[in-house]
């Protein structure tokens, strides 16, 4: 069972003093919207994708009120330390960095970066010379805002963008040369236009991505655990996957 509400509500409740029961039976997750396959509106205003039905799968088996909060990714880890919500659950890589702050699931999927851009560009991305002063967009506090910025600071010119959506706008306005992105949100949102290709080698990055918690919540932890673990067992997490991809994701 779900509701769907906007991050600033939480607050509400938070200023009236709620405190969340230690048994987990209401529980509020996070999503940055729209990063489709993984979280988007569908043509009916309903949030769905990847992650949605597999946070509503993982509700279900922990027989959990789950209320779903869209947050922008800026603000997903200052909101879940300042307790708008309990989880986030947004395609959040884990990272030594992020670690030293939230408490991360086991990862529960894993998808390289992809490069996408015109089918008229032709640069080898790999080769930094070729590279000098193209224009590449990355979703900014991404993996592939650290891989890029690591990579090819100062060698390409980089701008970084609050949503995927508003990524791809520039790359049709000829604003950018080339993303790079999360390989099934560059197949979704770039691939499913003309004109566009896939570049380059897909790159692995991280060690997945799993469910970040507050450091404190380790009983929400190992139900978010043990939970995402039957979903596996028992074919729940392949019947969703398989909706959306037609490769195997799971970790």
């Amino acid at each position: 069972m779900k509701k769907l509400i906007v991050a600033a509500s939480c607050a509400l409740a938070l200023a009236a003093g709620t405190v969340q029961a230690k048994d987990w039976r209401e529980i509020r997750i996070a999503f940055d919207v729209p990063y489709e396959p993984f979280e988007y509106k569908d043509e009916n205003g309903e949030l769905t994708g990847f992650e949605v039905e597999l946070a509503e799968a993982m509700c279900a088996e922990m027989k959990a009120d789950c209320e779903f909060v869209i947050q922008s990714w800026d603000g997903m880890i200052p909101g879940l330390l300042a307790r708008k919500f309990d989880a986030i659950m947004s395609s959040m890589s884990i990272t030594p960095e992020r670690a030293e702050r939230v408490l991360f699931s086991e990862p529960y999927y894993n998808t390289p970066g992809g490069w996408f851009a015109p089918e008229a560009f032709n640069t080898d991305v790999t080769d930094m010379d070729a590279m000098k002063d193209k224009v590449v967009g990355v979703q900014r506090g991404t993996t592939m805002d650290t891989f890029v910025t690591e990579n090819m600071g100062g060698i390409v010119t980089i701008k970084r963008y609050t949503t995927a959506d508003d990524m791809v706008l520039d790359l049709e306005g000829q604003r950018l040369d080339v993303v790079f992105v999360d390989y099934p949100v560059g197949e979704q949102t770039v691939l499913s236009k003309d004109g566009f290709k896939e570049v380059g080698e897909p790159v692995k990055l991280g060690e997945g991505v799993g469910v970040a918690m507050r450091q404190r919540d380790k009983d929400l932890a190992a139900k978010v655990n043990a939970t995402l673990k039957k979903l596996k067992k028992d074919g729940t997490y392949d019947t969703i996957m398989q909706k959306y991809f037609n490769y195997d994701i799971k970790m």
